[in-house]
């Protein structure tokens, strides 16, 4: 139970560290990129990997089976 918390946590901070700095590079889209160019943009940083690592831990947490 701890460490499905403890994980959770983790996730939740990983995914909103990553999902303020995807906000932060729409900045990026009215000074000419497309929305293609975007994606591609964020596939390449290490945030898209943080926010979906934290996505994952946290859907981990919350869905992985408990000992009985």
């Amino acid at each position: 139970m701890i460490a499905r918390l403890f994980m959770m946590t983790v996730g939740f901070g990983l995914a909103a560290g990553g999902g303020i700095s995807l906000i932060a590079y729409m900045n990026y889209i009215p000074a000419g990129l497309t929305l293609l160019d975007y994606l591609m943009f964020i596939f390449q940083r290490t945030e898209g990997a943080v926010f979906a690592a934290g996505l994952f831990m946290i859907v981990g947490s919350i869905y992985w089976p408990e000992k009985n």
